[in-house]
């Protein structure tokens, strides 16, 4: 049989070319030529819709039906073995479905999917193909795992491994077992034969999941993807890639701390913006059942420090907040936020300038969020305005306390989202006292929570009722 031919495509125009070229000869984009298969001619088919005009009879529908018409099965979702997991998946696998995981290197993906693979194949049959390490590799680190973790290295029959690049020989292995679930340990080490591309490119990361994906939807596999990340941390490989999967999860945190955030970022079977929290220790990695913990300081206040509470999907956590505010010695003054986006830091310095008076036009600013969290929210806004004003008036907050609310352009505190959960949370914590946005109606809650409500309109008055003191005064 005779190798198909291959087509060079720019993805920026459209243009073709027998042979590549790294700029593009239509429009002179670089690096924007993709290697494609030529389709093979057949023409043994007709079409049908030419066929019956041609014959003078209207063309009839063959394969679609009416919505109402169409079976339904239920949902039975396939547990991890992580609650975590399971729940930035929205409630586990789905069979059929396609995750894709991606995350810097050395942050625990394979160390998490190889622990989850291990779980459930207690249960359902589990195949893990690992194309970027050995067999040998790759049990030696299960065997490692299982140890540590005091089971045994017997246990889990259902668990099949596979060390292999070649997609055809996947494919088979996948179409003779038909698993449950299958972990693709990476997409991009995968490699196609009829593409002369090197494993990785563009071409091959498309071709071989789209391939995946057929298989998987054909079989109901749940098919777990491991993707590489760029240098900027996005997902290595075509954008097809994520449109392709049913669900995107990214693995963040730093590799010399010891906690990992799981997130999702696209999830056709449940809510995105979903986290999960785990933490890497000696026996592998392992959930953290109450994440606050992790995101709160001492018990000890300190002059600068605010405590909040910020919803990441579905769950409440409660942070610190640490800002230092120190006499500039530069022309302009440095504003530096960790954890906070710095746009968003510079609108609440121009809130607090504006309302309040406080020259921190001259005052260099450092904001930095506990644990090395990401917080996006805007409720986080009340509680960044009482850091920077106490580390400026050398204040501290009294112990217990947190502040809910998102500021406006004129001082204004504004009502959040999801009120009632953080308040359960802060209160499950130990807090006694709540700064939130006035007309929350929330008064019959708290006193069943044990929890001060002070209500404020504005972001003056707020900060009077946590700092115990007008902020406003002194200068």
């Amino acid at each position: 049989m005779a190798r198909a031919t291959s087509t060079y495509v720019c993805q920026s125009c459209g243009a073709q070319s027998r042979q590549f070229f790294g700029r593009c000869p239509s429009c002179g984009s670089w690096n924007a030529l993709v290697e494609q298969a030529a389709p093979a001619a057949d023409n043994r088919r007709r079409r049908p819709v030419a066929a019956a005009a041609a014959a003078g009879m209207p063309p009839q529908p063959r394969r679609s039906e009416p919505i109402q018409a169409v079976g339904e099965r239920p949902l039975q979702r396939l547990q991890s073995g992580y609650g975590e997991l399971d729940r930035v998946l929205g409630g586990g696998l789905v069979p059929g479905s396609l995750v894709l995981l991606g995350g810097d290197p050395g942050i625990g993906k394979s160390t998490l999917l190889l622990q989850s693979a291990q779980a459930m194949a207690q249960r359902h049959s589990v195949l893990y193909v690992s194309a970027e390490e050995s067999a040998q590799q790759v049990k030696l680190r299960w065997r490692r795992l299982a140890e540590q973790q005091g089971t045994s290295a017997t246990e889990g029959p259902g668990l099949q491994l596979l060390s292999e690049t070649d997609l055809e020989l996947v494919l088979q292995e996948l179409e003779a077992l038909r698993p449950a679930v299958a972990v693709i340990d990476s997409i991009q080490a995968l490699h196609d034969g009829e593409l002369g591309s090197a494993p990785g490119s563009v071409a091959q990361v498309r071709e071989c999941a789209a391939a995946l994906a057929r298989i998987a939807k054909r079989q109901d596999t749940a098919l777990l993807l491991v993707g590489h990340v760029t240098k900027e941390g996005m997902l290595a490989g075509p954008k097809v890639l994520e449109h392709l999967v049913d669900a995107v999860l990214t693995f963040e945190g730093d590799r010399f701390a010891s906690h990992r955030l799981l997130r999702a970022v696209k999830n056709r079977f449940g809510a995105t913006h979903e986290l999960g929290v785990f933490e890497m220790r000696g026996q592998g990695l392992a959930e953290v059942l109450n994440p606050s913990e992790l995101f709160l300081g001492s018990d000890e206040p300190s002059a600068g420090t605010a405590t909040i509470v910020a919803c990441e999907g579905t769950r409440p956590l409660v942070v610190d907040l640490q800002a230092l505010v120190s006499t500039t010695s530069y022309a302009s003054p440095r504003r530096t936020a960790t954890g906070i986006g710095t746009n968003r830091l510079h609108q609440i310095l121009a809130v607090l300038e504006k309302h309040l008076g406080l020259p921190l036009s001259r005052f260099d600013c450092y904001l930095a969020v506990a644990g090395g969290l990401e917080v996006e929210e805007p409720a986080a806004d009340l509680g960044v305005a009482a850091a920077v004003v106490a580390s400026y008036r050398d204040l501290t907050l009294p112990p217990g306390t947190v502040l809910i609310g998102e500021l406006g352009l004129g001082g204004q505190l504004r009502p959040v989202s999801q009120l009632e959960q953080r308040l359960q949370e802060a209160a499950r914590l130990g807090f006694r006292r709540a700064v939130v946005p006035r007309g929350s109606g929330l008064s019959r809650l708290a006193a069943g929570l044990d929890l001060q409500l002070l209500e404020a309109g504005g972001v003056a008055e707020a900060l009077v009722q946590a700092l115990g003191v007008n902020p406003a005064q002194g200068d």
